[in-house]
């Protein structure tokens, strides 16, 4: 079988690069960059949430207080929902069009639409403008995890790929101590559609760089591993050859299943402390980058496990599972926050603790599942698949926090339990469905 049996479809790229070229690491460091502009793009809407108060077409009453403010309240969770459902439908378009299209160029346009939707936020003089251009900004954004992926695929041999997912996505954190910093100087001085210039900036000043950047002239060809898993998706169209594949069901369940937890933590913490311990935003600010300063340590050090492991002779199947394992193992403590209010009802130090080394776990085991499609799929199909399970994810998220919303206030037992318990349940469902990571044997290969 000839080792380029996983080609490219961009032409250009070279077949004389090393297995492990020294310029991965560069690469990791454009896609780290790319997804902390992903986050800070797709953050700036809340983060001006205060600074929209007095924006006329969003309705905030100024004759009632903040508790009771329906009109403005639907008006700012319609343009986040209009942005949550398109993100989930690009997911389903965006792995296929970048399969199609290449890494570079697939990349390119994914951040070129919401760059230019973010920026067009600034421009908007009713709500339907703002849910029109989180619309487009949801579909952008939904290539960036497919393309990255896929160039992990491309540029990484198995035992690094845990890593460097691990890395570069860590910029989901990072993302959050940026954004905060940036849009209270611009908006301090320009108002609070500079906000969106600035982050949507970034975007384009990151797409320059990109395009400058000869990635498929140093890039290596298939190696190997890619060779023997071509066949997985040979003998009819992809898409079909993807779809019928249990490894696509197996990664699309554990994002669907464990997506929404992570989504949880961003979205619901700020509540948790101001609710059970009377914290203000500022005043729980570190308690909150302290969960986001772990969850970027959990992230390289749970990506960096599994391939610690391959090079201690575990096969990529062990090596990557023991490591979700692991993962899975460390959430468990979450459901003890609910206690914590009780044993340390001035200290929400126990609680916040918890929290931060369920967030690092997540974002170990992301990393390790992230990686799971390049196991299963040549990099031709890689984006493909993490589309599906994005959109997976996506619909997951929407779910759990449905049951977040009927359930926290009352049940928080109920909701800590769960999240603590899905990512066993997960990795038990992948294991059913892809009892062996990693390409066939050379006699299943035949």
């Amino acid at each position: 079988m000839s080792t380029n049996a996983s080609s490219l479809s961009e032409p250009g790229f070279t077949t004389s690069a090393p297995d492990k070229t020294p310029i991965r690491w560069f690469v990791c460091f454009l896609l780290f960059l790319a997804t902390t502009i992903n986050y800070m793009d797709r953050s700036v809407f809340a983060f001006i949430e205060p600074l929209l108060h007095n924006v006329p077409f969003m309705g905030w009453d100024f004759s009632a207080d903040k508790f009771h403010q329906p009109v403005f309240d639907n008006n700012f969770g319609n343009v986040i929902i209009v942005f949550q459902f398109a993100y989930g439908i690009g997911f389903i378009f965006a792995g296929r069009i970048i399969d199609k299209l290449g890494t570079k160029t697939g990349y390119a346009l994914a951040i070129l639409i919401w760059g230019l939707a973010s920026m067009s936020h600034s421009l908007v003089g009713s709500v339907m403008g703002f849910c029109i251009a989180r619309t487009f900004l949801g579909l952008g954004e939904s290539g960036n995890f497919p393309a990255a992926i896929k160039a992990i695929s491309e540029w990484f041999p198995a035992n690094e790929r845990g890593k460097a997912v691990g890395l570069f996505n860590s910029g989901t954190n990072v993302s959050f101590f940026l954004a905060p910093i940036l849009i209270t100087f611009v908006t301090a001085r320009f108002g609070w559609r500079a906000a969106f210039l600035a982050t949507g900036s970034l975007g384009m000043l990151w797409l320059v760089l990109w395009l400058s950047f000869p990635y498929n002239k140093l890039r290596r060809g298939a190696t190997m591993t890619q060779a023997a898993l071509a066949p997985v998706t040979e003998g009819g169209p992809l898409l079909s050859k993807v779809l019928a594949n249990r490894g696509t069901y197996a990664f699309a369940l554990c994002k669907g299943l464990t997506d929404g937890v992570w989504w949880f933590y961003l979205f619901y913490l700020p509540q948790f402390l101001n609710r059970n311990y009377g914290l203000s935003l500022s005043e729980a600010y570190w308690f909150i980058v302290t969960v986001y300063v772990v969850s970027s340590v959990g992230s390289i050090f749970g990506g960096s496990l599994s391939g610690w492991l391959m090079g201690r002779g575990y096969s990529v199947n062990m090596g990557r599972k023991l490591a979700m394992l692991s993962m899975a193992v460390l959430v468990l403590p979450l459901m003890l926050v609910p206690h914590m209010g009780q044993l340390f009802p001035s200290n929400p130090w126990p609680a916040t603790l918890i929290i931060a080394l369920a967030a690092a776990a997540h974002q170990g085991w992301s990393a390790n599942l992230f990686s799971t499609p390049s196991d299963m799929f040549p990099s031709t199909a890689v984006s493909t698949v993490v589309g599906i399970g994005g959109a997976f994810g996506a619909a997951g998220g929407a779910a759990f926090t449905w049951m977040v919303k009927n359930n926290l206030s009352l049940h928080p037992l109920v909701v800590f339990s769960i999240a603590a318990t899905l990512y066993l349940i997960s990795l038990a469902i992948f294991q059913l469905l892809v009892p062996r990571l990693g390409p066939p044997k050379p006699a299943e290969a035949r």
